[in-house]
């Protein structure tokens, strides 16, 4: 079916057979019939010229002209490359033919016309090859609106078109030597291959063995690197896309060319005191290729850590520190995305890499006398920055720098993680107090719990309750320290009055659930890690006291709430890297930072330090902890007090009893006794699992109820037979959602079909329409007495008769093949539904009734 016919079955679907009789369409339908059977060449010229303008601005005409214009103006490229004027008029029409037309007031959901004849010209991949073989032409224009043309199909037809253009012979080539072309047929081309190369991974090796690489960092040189324009901008994306998820493209760079270019891009005149916009894209552009090349490739990619470790160290090699920190550190003109992203790309540099990490602590900033260690003005940027954005970046240094901040105490955090020796260490710093007359030395653990109690009380710079994040960043530390280390959790319950403070901020309603959730592992740690033997200070005496002043159903239910609270739940390893586009670029250049007194009124649990701060290790292992701590608690239940305050009297020997009878009756008494405490104990214990099994699932009690352990675990396991019917229910219904949507597709798929059959029989009906017509002229011929001529009209007649009824049962049966397997796949589907317990008829009602419409105008009008 030809490309005219097709478009005429779809707008006949889509709008009926009102629009046939239109102004526009009758106007557009008269000037290319002058374009096509014209005799004067002036007269032609003028009638492509008018049909430009119409479509330029006509919906309606774009409409038309997607239905009948496409051959006439194809037919004109391919055979007319003489006439210059008129493949200027052809492809400026297509232009025209392919932008979207804004009506302001038009309705939302009003079809494009524009769009559907992008579709419909992408289909043809000879209008494709066509149009490529126009890029060879040494006119500009025609090679300009060529161009055009092609970006206007990749935007809106990316995958159809990215297949034509591999499938073309010397396609891509053709498009890569425009970028040697003019600046605006430079331009033009470069935008378009930042089209092409979006995931497209054949495309992005065949267009690096062209010389991307050389040419794209050749028209940055020569647009000025970082403080060109847009063009600079386009070339980096370009480059981009080529090395996203692309390791073997990386290799190429890195042994090619090299780093160096890419690099020489954000070096800085040290007079440098302004930022344009444009700048900063260009700046966030490149540091973004620094980021796809940390990355190393795909996930899937065997060669990707290898190559990963290789890029980090090559960049330091090349110097790439000394650029990043005048960028994120030195540079007081930066803007604050180019600062953060500048200090991300030192932290993600360092990570996991011991030699890029030997390289940043041994770095310098400043000049003459007021040099300084990087890291030293790195961590002044966490403690004193207003910028919350800024924060975080410098935050994430320090938290790579000290794996392989939120102020001190997240840095902190960093240090003591998993570092028993250290800990130990800092437990000895003491600190002097503010002033003299307020005392002696204070031990740090001591004083960063007094800050811990102190930051309740914080007010913003409207006097309310302010700065949530501080407790939870206090107790984050406090959890992290007291962990496996028994000398810090003696150091703690050295003053009573911490363990008094840490039970009433786990029963304070006042405080967040995160907060009391922290506090409640805090006095966990201080059971599981305690190895005193010291009366008051024994995980025993802590025990009691959580049941006594909390509760331990209340204490157990407080890890169930923080479980489920914003922090916990939305933690989240690092998202997916996305390529940095024009526009997502140049929002990220319009950042607005925030300050902590902008966001220190939050009442939610969602600030931007604390989802920075709390991720998904901390929150792996607080639930490792939590375990760790139910198992203990049920322990200590399970076992005697080690001391007996009361001496029973019938351990004392009475008066006139012998020594004979009363061993015998102590040996009574003491089986009696041992068979009670059994018992005890083991109702105990399973009093303690139900509660830890069952995540503390009920009110605060001060006591146990023996009765309430078989209930108890009678109800878990019906909660978690509920649990588990409302994961299959959700199962069956993505499922149904699925097999719905497919069968969605196959009818539509179907629905084509037929309009496509359609066609076909109306196309067949024409034939029968001509046989009818010949037949009457042979008889005509013959009656008027003519009978010499009647044999070469009855072969002709025969002749085209035969050859049309090839053409169309060819035609038909490929149909019929297509429609049985649709039908067999809906018939599958059908049955799928059924199962599900859908009503199929239902579903199926209405789709196909309307296809016989347009037949029966047409009938009519016959």
């Amino acid at each position: 079916m030809d490309l005219a016919s097709r478009y005429k079955g779809v707008v006949g679907f889509v709008f009926g057979n009102d629009n046939s009789g239109s102004s526009e369409d009758s106007y557009v339908e008269r000037l290319l019939d002058r374009i096509s059977n014209g005799v004067l060449a002036e007269d032609r010229r003028t009638a492509i010229a008018e049909l430009q303008s119409v479509v330029a601005e006509s919906r309606a005409a774009q409409l038309a002209f997607g239905a009948m214009g496409f051959p006439v103006l194809m037919a004109v490229l391919k055979k007319e490359r003489d006439d210059v004027e008129m493949v200027h008029g052809a492809l400026e029409t297509l232009v025209s033919a392919l932008t979207p037309i804004d009506h302001a007031k038009g309705p939302t959901n009003e079809v494009q016309p524009a769009l559907m004849n992008t579709d419909l010209l992408s289909r043809e991949s000879d209008s494709i090859s066509l149009l490529l073989s126009l890029l060879s032409e040494e006119d500009f224009y025609v090679r300009y609106y060529t161009l055009q043309i092609l970006t206007a199909l990749l935007t809106n037809s990316p995958n159809r078109l990215q297949e034509a253009i591999l499938s073309i012979p010397r396609g891509i080539t053709r498009l890569m030597d425009m970028l040697m072309d003019r600046e605006v047929i430079r331009n033009e081309a470069l935008l378009l291959l930042t089209y092409l190369t979006r995931e497209a991974e054949e495309i992005q090796k065949i267009v690096v063995f062209e010389g991307a690489f050389e040419k794209v960092f050749s028209i940055i040189k020569e647009e000025g690197g970082s403080e060109g324009g847009v063009v600079v901008q386009d070339c980096l994306e370009l480059l981009n896309n080529l090395l996203h998820s692309n390791a073997s493209n990386q290799v190429l760079l890195r042994e090619t060319m090299g780093f160096d270019p890419l690099i020489s891009i954000l070096k800085l005149r040290r007079s440098t005191n302004s930022f344009t916009q444009q700048k900063t894209i260009n700046l966030l552009s490149t540091l973004e290729t620094i980021n796809l090349l940390m990355m190393g490739g795909s996930e899937a990619d065997p060669q990707k850590d290898s190559n990963k470790i290789t890029n980090k160290t090559v960049l330091v090699q090349k110097k790439l520190l000394d650029h990043l920190l005048m960028l994120g550190v030195e540079s007081p003109w930066a803007s604050i995305a180019v600062r953060c992203s500048a200090l991300r790309c030192i932290g993600d540099l360092v990570a996991e890499n011991p030699k890029n990490l030997d390289v940043l602590s041994s770095k310098v900033l400043g000049e003459e006398s007021q040099v300084e260690p990087a890291l030293n003005s790195i961590l002044r940027i966490i403690l004193r920055t207003s910028s919350i954005q800024e924060f975080i970046a410098a935050d994430h240094v320090f938290k790579n720098f000290c794996e392989t901040c939120c102020r001190a105490a997240s840095v902190l955090t960093h240090i003591l993680k998993d570092n028993t020796q250290c800990k130990e260490r800092v437990l000895r710093i003491e600190l002097e107090a503010p002033m003299p007359s307020l005392g002696a030395p204070e031990l740090l653990l001591h004083r960063i719990v007094r800050y811990l109690a102190v930051a309740s009380s914080m007010k913003n710079k409207d006097g309310k309750p302010g700065y949530l994040y501080v407790q939870p960043i206090i107790l984050k530390l406090l959890v992290t320290w007291l962990a496996d280390c028994p000398g810090a959790v003696q150091c703690f319950l050295d003053s009573r009055a911490h363990l008094t403070y840490l039970l009433e901020l786990v029963s304070n309603t006042s405080s967040t659930v995160c907060v009391r959730g922290l506090a409640a592992v805090l006095l966990g740690e201080c059971v599981i890690y305690n190895k005193s033997s010291e009366s008051g200070k024994d995980g025993v005496t802590i025990t009691d006291a959580i049941g006594q002043k909390i509760g331990l159903t209340s204490y157990l239910l407080k890890f169930d709430e923080m479980q489920r609270s914003f922090l916990f739940s939305s933690a989240k390893p690092a998202q997916s890297h996305k390529p940095l586009t024009r526009s997502a670029a140049a929002s990220m250049a319009e950042i607005e930072d925030g300050t902590e007194d902008d966001l220190s009124d939050q009442k939610n649990e969602d600030h931007p330090i604390l989802i920075s701060i709390f991720d998904v290790q901390f929150v792996k292992f607080v639930k490792s902890l939590e375990v760790y701590i139910r198992e203990n608690i049920i322990d200590v239940y399970s076992r005697p007090k080690s001391d007996v305050a009361v001496l029973p009297a019938e351990m004392e020997q009475q008066g006139g009893e012998s020594d004979k009878d009363y061993i015998k009756r102590l040996k009574a008494f003491v089986g009696k006794q041992c068979s009670e405490i059994q018992n005890l104990l083991g109702r105990n214990a399973t009093l303690a699992e139900d509660l830890a099994r069952t995540g503390g699932s009920g009110h605060s009690q001060p006591e146990l109820k023996v009765g309430s352990g078989s209930d108890r675990v009678q109800a878990e396991i019906l909660r978690r037979d509920l649990q588990k019917a409302s994961q299959r229910i959700e199962m069956l219904e993505a499922e149904k959602a699925k097999i719905e949507s497919e069968a969605s597709m196959y009818q539509n798929l179907a629905g084509k079909l037929e309009s496509d059959l359609k066609s076909l029989s109306d196309a067949y009906n024409s034939l029968e329409q001509t046989n009818l017509h010949l037949e009457k002229e042979v008889k005509a011929l013959k009656s008027g007495g003519t009978p010499s001529t009647s044999p070469d009209i009855e072969a002709i007649k025969a002749e085209a008769r035969e050859e049309a009824q090839k053409e169309s049962e060819a035609e038909l049966n490929d149909l019929l093949v297509c429609l049985g397997q649709e039908q067999s796949k809906v018939e599958k589907l059908s049955a799928r539904l059924s199962e599900l317990g859908e009503d199929v008829d239902k579903l199926l009602e209405g789709i196909g009734d309307d296809m016989g419409l347009p037949e029966d105008d047409e009938e009519e009008e016959d």
